[in-house]
């Protein structure tokens, strides 16, 4: 245990007691981590708050496609960042089998697309017009493109479908999948130095947007079914031929038996709620303070327990 953790955990439990300690199962409360930095520290600072109410906790590595499917079946309890744009599609399916349930909103409100730091406006003044940024395409030529601009994706296994988005409206990009959220950091660190015009994967609630101003591609508004009915969007032959939600969600889900196993964990669940700055705060302490995530987490409740000691007591 770390000492920012020590010190927290022998506070809270003076401070915030709970009287439904005794009705929480000993049962681990499974919480599952995925790969980016906001969700890991995230699910660590709920994890520590569970644990000051006398609560067991487990982190797991998980999928965050499958991750609602695990929940579904009670193999995770609970999931903190279901992203609109990024999982809905996920949660919808499982929450039509049953098993899972939407747990509350966060404040925050959510968007991820392609993405350019302001200084790149410069080099295609026409932006944010995803047809502005077509005609621009050649600006953000490499000799790994040809004559063709460079779009930098987030990684495989995020299907952000940012291929399928090039092919539906006919643009003159080639996608190149970023092996991580890191080397997406490190392609605007690097374009930095000389104001090189790039165009890359990004999202809000994220410590980026404090670091580097820009602003989202504007795509074709998003439409419900635009990924899964060719019907919606512009092509009628194609998905994915609209931008993502530009105000999402991001809900919590829960397994359905832990209000049930942990009555006293799971009131306290529905009642988390961060704000993008938040959020933003706790992924600029792994990200740019270099800490680990449970260590971030504990920095991030000693920093603010007005905000968290409430849903407790």
């Amino acid at each position: 245990m770390n000492k920012f953790k020590t010190v927290l955990t022998a506070g809270a439990l003076a401070l915030a007691p709970m009287t439904a300690l005794a009705e929480d199962s000993s049962d681990p409360i499974v919480i599952p981590i995925h790969n980016w930095s906001s969700q890991i520290v995230m699910s660590h600072v709920v994890g520590q708050i569970f644990e000051t109410m006398g609560n067991n906790v487990e982190y797991v590595t998980t999928d965050s496609q499958a991750v609602y499917e695990s929940v579904r079946l009670g193999d995770v309890t609970l999931e903190l960042e279901v992203w609109e744009g990024a999982f809905g599609a996920s949660f919808r399916a499982a929450l039509e089998k049953g098993g899972l349930h939407d747990a509350g909103d966060h404040n925050a409100v959510t968007r991820e697309d392609w993405w350019y730091p302001m200084w790149t406006k410069d080099a295609c003044p026409g932006l944010p017009s995803w047809e502005a940024l077509n005609d621009c395409a050649a600006v953000f030529a490499t000799a790994e493109t040809g004559d063709k601009g460079r779009y930098l994706d987030g990684p495989v296994d995020w299907l952000k479908h940012g291929q399928e988005r090039v092919e539906s409206l006919g643009m003159d990009f080639v996608v190149v999948n970023a092996g991580s959220a890191a080397a997406l950091w490190a392609e605007i660190g690097a374009a930095e130095a000389d104001k090189r015009p790039v165009v890359v994967f990004n999202w809000t609630p994220n410590f980026a947007e404090a670091v580097w101003p820009g602003e989202f591609v504007e795509f074709p508004m998003w439409v419900d079914g635009c990924d899964k009915d060719p019907a919606v969007g512009p092509n009628p032959d194609a998905l994915y031929d609209c931008g993502n939600p530009a105000d999402g969600y991001l809900k919590k889900a829960a397994w359905d038996g832990m209000k049930d196993k942990w009555p006293g964990a799971y009131e306290v669940l529905t009642k988390i709620s961060f704000t993008n700055p938040q959020i933003a705060e706790m992924a600029r302490l792994v990200d740019v303070e270099d800490l680990e995530p449970e260590d971030a987490a504990a920095e991030w409740l000693e920093a603010n327990p007005d905000v968290w000691k409430s849903w407790t007591s």
